[in-house]
């Protein structure tokens, strides 16, 4: 399963305690189903655990029953047709008895659980989360303008600062930073899951230190293997020509250090010295012999 998916299984397990609550999430999955209207309700699914929950939460916040489950596998439609349930669902729910809008109907969201419960069914109809392997992303979508307005307006309140966008002919509220979503999800009900976020999130940041040290590492060799082959380069010229059997003894002592130990940094040769001497000092040494070296050429 993806992480979309056990998220909302997971979500799909808290308890129908509250009639009130149910109602509200019964709100949030017909503002963010497939269809809401007051001839008729479609929520389409792919969620097993989700399909199963909404017969049962509908009972509990309404006494309504679907007409069709749509068992199978694969999607699954579920849906009512019958006037008297859509007209009750649609003048509890869509709150704009006078026209074909929609809306939020806060009247049934002054607690904090009704808001957390209505949320948590728009995310089952009309949300996604995205596997944090690969991007931080959750968003709640629908084509009705008004109700992304206010869902925006609504999350504000809850301390869940969202943004906003449009992709086709549906209005997107999105989270992109990881820890709005953890916080989110756990306020939702989906703790498991905001944990899973977070470790993935400092699995990754360990990774992604390692490969910088990694990388780090590599360059760091790369230059001393670069600077080596200069200066066994500079002590080859030196030889041929004569020069360093004529240099003074520290020299000397450099370029036969250079030579026996070419894989060596200049901080392991510096400690072969007799006696040992630092960095600096050898590497004064070193680039004497390149700059000899080159005057010869």
């Amino acid at each position: 399963m993806s992480f979309a998916a056990d998220a909302k299984t997971e979500l799909c397990r808290t308890k129908l305690a509250r009639t009130c609550c149910a109602q509200a999430e019964v709100c949030g999955v017909l503002l963010y189903c497939n269809q809401f209207s007051p001839r008729q309700v479609r929520v389409i699914t792919e969620s097993a655990a989700f399909a199963q929950r909404l017969p049962q939460l509908f009972h509990k916040a309404f006494g309504i029953r679907f007409d069709e489950l749509g068992e199978g596998e694969g999607k699954r439609v579920l849906s009512i047709q019958d006037p008297e349930k859509c007209r009750t669902l649609w003048e509890r729910c869509a709150f704009d008895l006078t026209g074909p809008a929609h809306h939020i109907n806060f009247g049934l969201l002054e607690e904090r659980c009704c808001r957390l419960a209505f949320l948590r069914g728009a995310f089952l109809a009309g949300g996604s989360v995205t596997d944090p392997l690969k991007s931080y992303h959750l968003e709640f979508s629908t084509n009705h303008y008004n109700v992304s307005r206010e869902l925006a307006t609504l999350l504000e309140e809850l301390g869940f600062p969202p943004k906003s966008s449009t992709r086709k002919s549906n209005y997107i509220t999105y989270f992109k930073h990881s820890q709005s979503i953890e916080e989110l999800l756990t306020a939702l009900g989906a703790p498991v899951a905001a944990m899973g976020l977070m470790n993935t999130k400092a699995e990754k940041f360990l990774r992604n230190g390692v490969n910088r040290r990694v990388n780090c590492e590599a360059a760091n060799v790369g230059k001393t293997v670069d600077a080596a082959l200069e200066q066994r380069r500079a002590i080859r010229v030196l030889r041929q020509a004569g020069v360093l059997e004529t240099l003074s003894p520290k020299l000397q002592e450099a370029a036969a250090l250079r030579e026996e130990n070419p894989e060596l940094s200049l901080a392991q040769l510096a400690e072969l010295c007799s006696p040992p001497v630092t960095k600096s000092s050898l590497s004064h040494r070193l680039r004497k012999l390149i700059t000899l070296s080159q005057e010869l050429a």
